[in-house]
């Protein structure tokens, strides 16, 4: 496989509205970047992928797009955004951009033309279809956040499909129009020195064209079995390749819910000319069986199994992303870890256990901080559009009470990424002058970005050394190219694999859990390469790990 930069390349993934306000409005904004730039030169990150910053009514948080070519005013300007680009530049770091092209505001001019009249000239700019005779919609499919992906318009007496919020219509992309203008658009952006795109839901933008219903019951939402990785994404992606990507040496990654390994592998070859790699979400249902249910214990085993899969699949055959959490996500150390009495050593370990494979590893803001989930008290407290559809379904359709809906929204939010990062143990964790837009997490007072700089041992710093590790240490090609074997596959409590490039081997070891374990390997160790702990055992028989200890031995 030919090698490419970002594929030893660390990604910092940016909420702006959370990350760094400058003005005192409670929003994060561009400027606030600028001033933390030098944060990120420090964790020796390469890429900063930047959440959307696009002018936007903000009714999904700024994946409703109203305009492509302008800046929301809430984040600054056009010359901030360029700002932030030439200083990213000095330091080393590449932009990557939110691409969201699924669909736009029903605020853009695109769609104010397309509701206008049905003979407007943009009017199959976007998917339009009949009521069926008894006035029910078009199909039987869902939407992420309403019961139904359609919505009627009394103008024209037809319905628009939106498989997310009612104010996010989704384009057309069988219309040649669409795509040109998307095009267009990606090159603005280009030109003005940005690194990549991560592209937002991109394997729902091909549509069977009879709109079927769906048939799949209990995998989330209706019509997901045809709409996701329909063949025609795949032709519309070689085109935006063709027309586009290939032209610049960039990061590209697609997000794509309901991918298998074969599907990510027709995304992600380099043969293939699509996308350089995909988000896959398969990890992140071990221990959520559904929107609507309760927060499962953790099948380890089961984790395991779907994380290897991706590394051996994959394997000469595309390219994996590795995250543990996104701003759609729980924070991981609530969710996997221990954010209690362990969670250094735990934040520690889950960052150990995934930057030792093979793929491009994607670090959320915050996560290197060891920050926790907020655990809001009420519902009026979440943001989240997807919280508070769930919750009316879970009282209104369920006839839960409003703690126990809670207890279930609550481990999932994703407003538990979102909650404003924090910069020090002042007012607001230093995110804010002002009144912050979404409640601070109580415990800024002792997890913040001052506190761990200061401290030798702190998440950061380990952090810091494993996004060394993989750039530039006698140990990055096999940390980046080398193959992968699972060990232990059914241990419920340990989580240990092998990587190996024929010239160095690296023993992954990592307790998941509380207790102290203890473990037999055969290999015999040549060193530590890196520990959560000061005084990890150089030796393996046995190896005693305690709680949530992670270490990484050279081996012969």
């Amino acid at each position: 496989m030919e090698r490419k930069w970002w594929h030893n390349a660390v990604v910092y993934q940016i909420y702006p509205r959370s990350f760094k306000d400058t003005n005192g409005d409670g929003i994060g904004d561009l400027r606030g970047v600028i001033e933390k730039l030098d944060y990120l030169q420090a964790l020796g990150v390469d890429v900063v992928w930047m959440s959307p910053v696009y002018r936007s009514p903000m009714d999904d948080n700024g994946y409703d797009i109203s305009d492509y070519r302008d800046i929301a005013p809430e984040f600054g300007t056009m010359a901030d955004f360029d700002e932030m680009v030439a200083e990213a530049d000095k330091r080393g770091i590449k932009i990557v951009m939110d691409l969201v092209v699924n669909h736009t505001s029903d605020e853009h001019a695109w769609f104010l033309e397309s509701r206008a009249s049905k003979d407007n000239p943009k009017r199959d700019w976007y998917i339009w279809k009949e009521p069926m005779a008894d006035g029910s919609p078009p199909n039987n499919w869902n939407s992420w956040f309403t019961r139904s992906a359609w919505e009627m318009d009394p103008a024209t007496g037809e319905c628009y499909l939106h498989l997310f919020s009612r104010k996010q219509p989704d384009l057309n992309w069988e219309n040649p129009a669409v795509r040109d203008a998307v095009y267009g658009m990606m090159e603005f952006w280009l030109e003005k020195g940005i690194c990549g795109f991560r592209m937002d839901v991109i394997n729902l933008i091909g549509k069977p064209q009879d709109f079927p219903d769906g048939a799949l019951e209990g995998i989330g939402v209706m019509g997901i079995d045809h709409f996701a990785n329909h063949s025609s994404t795949h032709m519309f992606l070689r085109e935006m390749n063709l027309r586009v990507l290939s032209r610049y040496d960039i990061l590209t990654v697609g997000e794509t819910p309901n991918v298998t390994t074969y599907e990510g592998k027709l995304y992600s070859h380099p043969g293939r000319k699509e996308l350089g790699m995909v988000f896959q979400f398969e990890h992140m249902d071990v221990d959520r069986p559904g929107s609507l249910s309760p927060k499962l214990p953790l099948d380890l085993p089961k984790l395991k199994e779907i994380m290897s899969r991706w590394q051996e699949d994959l394997f000469g055959q595309g390219w994996n992303s590795l995250y543990w959490s996104n701003h759609d996500q729980p924070r991981a150390v609530s969710r996997y870890g221990d954010d209690g009495a362990y969670r250094v050593e735990s934040a520690k370990m889950l960052g150990t256990t995934l930057h030792f494979m093979q793929g491009t590893p994607y670090i959320y803001q915050g996560e290197e901080l060891g920050m926790t989930n907020t655990y809001y008290g009420c519902i009026g407290d979440y943001n989240d559009l997807y919280d508070h559809h769930r919750y009316e379904i879970l009282t209104s359709d369920q006839g839960m009470g409003d703690e126990e809906a809670l207890d279930i929204i609550r481990p999932f939010s994703r407003d538990n990424a979102r909650a404003p990062m924090h910069w020090n143990g002042g007012a607001n964790g230093g995110f804010t002058t002002g009144t912050p837009w979404l409640k601070m997490n109580e415990n800024h007072k002792t997890v913040n970005a001052e506190a761990a700089l200061e401290d030798p041992d702190s998440v950061f710093h380990h952090y810091r050394k494993l996004v060394a590790l993989r750039k530039d240490s006698p140990y990055s090609n096999v940390i980046v190219y080398g193959g992968h074997r699972l060990l232990l596959p059914e241990d419920p409590d340990a989580y240990c694999y092998k990587r190996s490039d024929g010239k160095k081997t690296l023993l992954v070891v990592s307790n998941f859990t509380g207790r102290t374990l203890e473990r037999r390997f055969d290999d015999i160790p040549v060193g530590i390469v890196i520990s959560n702990y000061k005084d990890s055992s150089t030796g393996l028989k046995p190896l005693a790990l305690r709680p949530y200890e992670s270490v990484v031995y050279e081996v012969l």
